[in-house]
């Protein structure tokens, strides 16, 4: 067996902080080191860097072509972020380069495409990747390779009049059970704006009008969905994030929430600039009628990365003053009174057909589970919790707001005491 000389081949990136791993954007240098320890003199050819970054998505379906005959049809697409290649050793007249035994360290340098990136994302049918791998090339010996990651984050300034905005909705429904109509059953439903950020509380203003002649049981939920995108065909993915339950509404009364809260859990940013890998929430304001389909009104969200600022919002060059915060994952959550629902118990009866008529043309992932006595609902799976965290961090907020002043002055001064200054003293 032939001695490797190579005791270490490594890459260290560049970073503020040890123990963190490095966070990028569009436009950012990505800078760091390779470092090569060689236990004796050694010949090297080359060492090269390359940097990449996808976008990719695969999945499979089986498929019936007769009673006996089945085959698998496979799903799949790629986009390409970056591409970056750079020789660190080699060289130039094609000879080899003698390194004597030791430490060596070789820079690297390069520039992220000022475009538009997207998020590093973890799912279960596709991801978004960015890594830096090596290689060293030897006469007679195979080639060494190593491979490290990062993270690219793309800032999402919920700061902007399109996250600012208010979003309302109203949505009624006639309860029936078979040919007998109880009432109708409206959900009206407010909150302040579009955007969001992780941790933050979300108030919920809504009004049920419960005409029935039946009790009502309101409910509120975030929900989170994602789409992989191949060949014109969509695979999707949901889970229900956060949940709020709400107290009885009786029969021929009105219920009315005044900011409920509902806290946002960490989960990653949207993503919605990305061809083939969506991730997009939604609120779900929903009210349970017993013996009848659910009535649901759905508000869109945007979750960002650049919390809202107390007096409004900021240009981009203060923004840039946040800071990348990496321990997201130990934000606290709001206690619940209840661990959030399957989504099929958010998803109305009138989803349920329309998603159901348009499974010929559109591939879900969710699977089958039972039905409840009460109402009838296609076969979705969600489990609530995503299999693999999405690779995305919340920034911090240095900034505080200033303190609230007293409107009582503590220490007064009698008005006769008070006279004008000369502005020539």
């Amino acid at each position: 067996m032939i001695f490797d000389k190579v005791k270490k081949l490594d890459i260290i990136f560049d970073s503020p902080e040890i123990d963190s791993p490095p966070v990028f954007s569009s436009g950012d240098v990505v800078s760091g080191k390779v470092v090569l320890d060689l236990g004796g003199e050694t010949k090297i050819e080359s060492l090269k860097l390359h940097a990449e970054g996808f976008a990719k998505v695969h999945w499979t379906e089986s498929r019936s072509a007769g009673s006996s005959t089945a085959y698998t049809q496979n799903y799949s697409d790629e986009v390409e972020y970056l591409n970056r290649r750079e020789v660190l050793l080699q060289a130039d007249n094609g000879e080899l380069t003698v390194l004597p035994a030791g430490r060596h360290e070789y820079p690297f340098s390069f520039q992220l495409p000022e475009e538009t990136l997207v998020t590093s994302f973890e799912g279960k049918h596709g991801s978004i990747r960015y890594w830096v791998k090596v290689k060293l090339h030897r006469p007679w010996s195979t080639v060494r390779k190593i491979k490290k990651e990062f993270t690219v984050i793309e800032p999402i300034d919920i700061n902007t009049p399109a996250l600012l905005a208010p979003q309302a909705g109203t949505k009624e429904k006639n309860a029936r059970v078979w040919y007998r109509n109880f009432g109708q059953v409206s959900v009206t439903a407010k909150i302040d704006r579009k955007g969001y950020t992780p941790g933050e509380v979300i108030p919920v203003f809504a009004e049920f009008d419960n005409a029935t002649s039946r009790s009502i049981v309101p409910k509120a939920y975030i929900t989170q969905t994602q789409n992989f995108i191949a060949r014109g065909t969509m695979k999707q993915k949901r889970a229900v994030v956060a949940t709020l339950s709400g107290d009885t509404v009786g029969a021929r009364r009105r219920e009315t929430w005044h900011g409920r809260a509902i806290k946002i859990p960490p989960v990653g940013p949207s993503i919605l600039q990305c061809r083939i890998i969506k991730v997009e929430y939604t609120l779900k304001v929903c009210v349970d009628v017993p013996g009848s389909s659910k009535l649901c009104l759905e508000l869109p969200l945007v979750m960002g990365t650049i919390p809202l600022h107390p007096f409004g919002s900021r240009t981009s060059s203060v923004s840039s003053q946040y800071s990348v915060n990496l321990e997201w994952l130990r934000m606290a959550i709001a206690e619940q009174p209840e661990p959030p629902p399957d989504y099929s118990s958010v998803v109305s009866d009138e989803e349920a057909i329309q998603n159901a008529a348009n499974n010929n043309n559109t591939v879900t992932s969710i699977s089958s589970i039972t039905s409840t006595a009460s109402s009838c609902h296609p076969d979705e799976d969600l489990t609530g919790i995503l299999e693999r965290p999405l690779m995305a961090y919340v920034q911090e907020f240095r900034f505080r707001p200033p303190p609230v002043y007293s409107e009582v002055d503590p220490n007064p001064q009698p008005y006769t005491n008070i006279r004008p200054r000369c502005m020539t003293c």
